[in-house]
Formats: structure tokens, C-alpha cells, sequence
């Protein structure tokens, strides 16, 4: 089924809140000033990659 541009729409700004996600955990991971932040951070990235998954059909 293809997608409609909603769709695409919040894929797309999906994957960028992924890069920038995982841009601030692999710096959370270097920095370990506060360990709930990469806590925090996983959580976000996998509700964002859920969203994709659901937009996708998957």
C-alpha cells in the first residue's frame, strides 16, 4: 500500500530526530554526567523507530 504524504511526512522527521537522538546518546555515553539521560535517549529512539514502523506498515 503506498504511503500518503502524512506518511512520508512523519517518517521523514522521524529519521531526523533519530540522527540527532543518536548523536546526543553516543555523546551521553561519553559524558556520563547524568545516566538517566541515556536512559531517557534510548527510550526516545525506540519510540521514534516504532513510529516508523507503524507508518511504514511494518
Amino acid at each position: 500500500m503506498p504511503l500518503d504524504k502524512k506518511q512520508k511526512k512523519q517518517i521523514e522527521v522521524a529519521k531526523k530526530k533519530l540522527v540527532m537522538l543518536r548523536q546526543q546518546l553516543a555523546g551521553a555515553k561519553q559524558q556520563m554526567d547524568d545516566p538517566a539521560d541515556v536512559t531517557r535517549l534510548q527510550n526516545e529512539i525506540k519510540a521514534q523507530e516504532e513510529i516508523i514502523q507503524k507508518n511504514k506498515g511494518e
